[in-house]
């Protein structure tokens, strides 16, 4: 009886080398799959089955959840995309967390799950700054307020990131699109204040990141257009200040001079959305694929501006 017990023990023995073989050669099946899928065009029935029979031999590959994905997502199937993103963020939420808040501001607009998955990779990570899809988790979460027109946390997110791009790399080195939407958060944060609120700095901060822009990439339409708007915003401004100057009859010169800056600051508008076109007609514009770039701009936005500039000259 005593040989009995030692039998079952070597029969489990047995079995479990069995099992560990199996599930060791699962493994190796299902990336082989993944790495067969990864040779086809992204989407495809092969890609696509490839990616499918991978997660089904392996469960635990987060990269290949994360392929299976990536079809629905360019397609606009985000019944079919979340489940599978989700999936692979629940298994690397370190290396996925801040991909599926990528995408969640681009593909979805939606500003306050990606805002969550930034600040989630942020966690994950504590001193190490994530870039998911090649920018730093504040350069995504600074175009995600300026989504959801919270200017000042756009800025602040943009100041770190340029500030640390800077010392790390350069001015020369930031993205041209991280002074362009920082720009565009002063500006806005600043168009709505009353025209008696003519501090210097109003406009001035907003000017100086499209004027460093174009220090760079001297055709960058974008950079041109916003820096137009802002010259146009600041003369309405002017014009408004000099009705008041006028009706209680101020100071002349003071009046002289603000008439001056008017001239001057449509002048300069008035060329820049000029060359802005030219620009943009050759092709320099922010562009995304798949989906719309935050702030989208084209043809007609130039031309509308540029006729609002030509109607005050």
């Amino acid at each position: 009886m005593e040989t009995l017990p030692k039998y079952f023990l070597s029969v489990l023995v047995v079995l479990c080398l069995f099992s560990c073989e199996d599930e060791s050669e699962r493994k190796k099946r299902a990336l082989d799959n993944f790495h067969y899928g990864m040779q086809h065009y992204q989407g495809t029935e092969e890609s696509i089955n490839a990616f499918a029979r991978a997660v089904e031999l392996d469960p635990t590959h987060a990269e290949s959840w994360r392929e299976l994905s990536i079809p629905f997502l360019k397609r606009g199937m985000p019944h079919l995309w979340k489940p599978y993103i989700d999936k692979a963020v629940e298994l690397d939420p370190i290396t996925w967390q801040g991909y599926r808040g990528y995408n969640y501001l681009w593909f979805y607009r939606d500003y306050k799950s990606a805002i969550a998955d930034f600040d989630a990779t942020d966690t994950l990570t504590p001193n190490f700054t994530d870039a998911p899809q090649g920018h730093s988790v504040d350069y995504w979460r600074g175009i995600a307020y300026l989504g959801l027109k919270d200017y000042d946390n756009c800025i602040a997110y943009f100041d770190k990131h340029i500030q640390k791009e800077t010392e790390e790399t350069g001015e020369d080195w930031v993205e041209h699109e991280a002074f362009l939407y920082r720009g565009i958060a002063h500006f806005e944060k600043n168009k709505s204040k009353t025209y008696l609120d003519n501090t210097p700095s109003r406009f001035q901060l907003a000017l100086n990141d499209f004027n460093t822009i174009l220090k760079y990439n001297t055709d960058f339409a974008d950079a041109k257009y916003y820096k137009a708007l802002t010259l146009f915003e600041e003369s309405k401004m002017l014009q408004q200040r000099l009705q008041v100057e006028n009706k209680t009859q101020s100071n002349n010169h003071r009046v002289k001079l603000m008439k001056e800056q008017l001239q001057q600051n449509l002048i300069e508008a008035s060329q820049t959305i000029n060359e802005a076109i030219e620009n943009f007609q050759n092709g320099y514009s922010v562009r995304r694929p798949y989906v719309e770039t935050i702030r989208q701009l084209y043809l007609e936005d130039f031309l509308v501006l540029q006729a609002k500039i030509t109607s005050q000259i």
